[in-house]
């Protein structure tokens, strides 16, 4: 859970770098409130039918919209890429694999133009 909060707590830091965990934890947490609050939407009626979508689902979405981004942006830079390559997300199926496969990646060791590797290895390889 201190992972969540830790990404909500640099709402909007786009520089540094960070560590799959704290990029998968981010994303499972989000996903299991979204969750939460879909089920709590339907329970009061809130889902708007048309498009699926329920008022607390997209208030969430919305506040996390940017802290989201942001920790993409660096898990990305952990792993020597700038935080653009995001946009490829833009290009459906292939540039939503393409991010994954790059998200999935171990962090670059040591160093990099973004700042010292978040694991805390100081060894260049």
């Amino acid at each position: 859970m201190h992972w969540y909060i830790d990404g909500l707590k640099q709402y909007a830091v786009f520089s540094g770098r960070s560590r799959r965990s704290a990029y998968w934890f981010f994303f499972l947490f989000s996903v299991l409130i979204s969750l939460g609050l879909s089920a709590v939407d339907s329970i009061l009626g809130t889902v708007h039918e048309p498009s699926g979508g329920g008022l607390l689902e997209g208030l969430y979405s919305l506040a996390v919209l940017v802290p989201s981004i942001a920790v993409t942006v660096r898990r990305l830079h952990d792993t020597g890429r700038v935080g653009w390559w995001a946009l490829i997300s833009l290009i459906p199926i292939i540039g939503w694999l393409a991010l994954l496969y790059f998200v999935i990646q171990d962090s670059e060791p040591g160093e990099n133009y973004f700042g010292p590797n978040p694991k805390g290895e100081s060894l260049n390889v």
